[in-house]
């Protein structure tokens, strides 16, 4: 018989670890086979010919919360059917899923299905006699106000894009590292199509993600995307990135370094952003950068400038207590005098918020 196992890829040896059997509350004595984990990191679709199917094997769903797994519930008609029902995959917006079965209408033993999830059938609103008699002589205005209609959606943000040379456009392989910020984890690591340079990734809600690329002889390029608990639904973002080559004057924005509101102390999830400049100045012991500090417009240009500064020194001082020489450091406080972006919204005064480096010497 067929049981469902879970083990954990261990970072540091490179490998898989144990197996072990998510046990009696998803595995029966009959087979539980096709396993889907869908894209919300917390859903999990399989098919059983346990847990009181209709016949055959039917399909099951249950989340992961609170550190453990929910009772499987089978999906029900019209998708389980008194055949088999395997292969279930659901897409990211949770609208459309795709499964194989036996049915009376294939073309062959088993064949691969599409179904479309719905809201709740709304009731028809017919006229009645009387409207319709009196809106022979005059019409009849009715305003009708439709119930409203949740529609359940996974909780799930799809980053994708594609990565290319900044100089020349051509597309790169390039791996990309996914960071929770909070834990400073490292939660994925995968490549760029080779090709194409194109790149999607799953990110689930409840996480501030480190987004970093890298390709050797390229300068490394960091992204943040927050995405807390309350923002529910699908959504997908669209980041196409360009890769720069090391030369002098090139600049970097640091997206994953974090200040409290009018501050310049460092806040703990900034920590995996900065482990890996001060990994890149190891690697590479004759580079020497300048941290640039920016703000948006809000405030006097005097306390602007001031704050940039001391932001920027905070970075080279934690440089510093990781072992970077001080004679390879330089700071700057810009204000807000090199914006990336407008003022006028809160997007673009974020934007232009921001920690950089640039190359002074290589």
């Amino acid at each position: 018989m067929h049981d469902i196992y879970m083990s954990f890829w261990d970072e540091d040896k490179e490998k898989w670890g144990p197996a072990r059997n998510l046990g009696p509350n998803i595995n029966t004595e009959y087979d539980e086979d096709c396993v889907y984990m869908h894209p919300d990191g917390r859903t999990l679709y399989f098919s059983s010919k346990g847990h009181n199917t209709m016949g055959g094997y039917d399909i099951f769903k249950l989340t992961y919360k609170n550190k453990q797994w929910g009772v499987p519930e089978n999906i029900g008609y019209p998708i389980n059917s008194a055949h088999d029902d395997n292969f279930f995959v659901i897409g990211g917006s949770g609208k459309t899923g795709y499964y194989a079965s036996i049915k009376k209408d294939g073309f062959g033993v088993m064949d691969i299905y599409v179904i479309t999830f719905l809201g709740p059938e709304k009731e028809p609103i017919l006229n009645g006699e009387d409207n319709l008699l009196a809106s022979l002589a005059s019409p009849v205005k009715e305003k009708v106000i439709a119930k409203k209609i949740k529609i359940r959606t996974s909780n799930l943000t799809i980053l994708k894009g594609v990565i290319s040379d900044k100089a020349t456009g051509e597309p790169l392989e390039a791996t990309i590292e996914i960071i929770d910020n909070a834990k400073n984890e490292r939660v994925a690591t995968f490549r760029s199509n080779g090709t194409s340079g194109k790149y999607l990734v799953s990110l689930p809600a409840g996480r501030n993600y480190g987004i970093s690329v890298n390709k050797e002889d390229y300068l490394f390029h960091s992204e943040n995307v927050n995405i807390p608990n309350n923002d529910v639904g699908f959504k997908e973002i669209i980041k196409d990135i360009d890769l720069k080559r090391f030369t002098v004057g090139q600049k970097i924005v640091l997206r994953n370094i974090f200040f409290p509101f009018d501050k310049y102390d460092l806040t703990p999830d900034s920590n995996a952003e900065l482990q890996k400049l001060v990994k890149l100045l190891n690697d590479m012991p004759s580079l020497r950068i300048r941290i640039g500090g920016h703000t948006d417009s809000k405030g006097s240009d005097t306390y602007n400038q001031k704050l940039s500064e001391n932001r920027a020194r905070t970075v080279v001082q934690y440089l510093i207590s990781n072992s970077i020489k001080k004679d390879r450091l330089e700071y700057a406080g810009y204000g807000e005098v090199q914006p990336m972006s407008t003022n006028d919204t809160e997007e673009g005064r974020h934007d232009n918020r921001r920690i950089e480096f640039e190359i002074i010497a290589n």
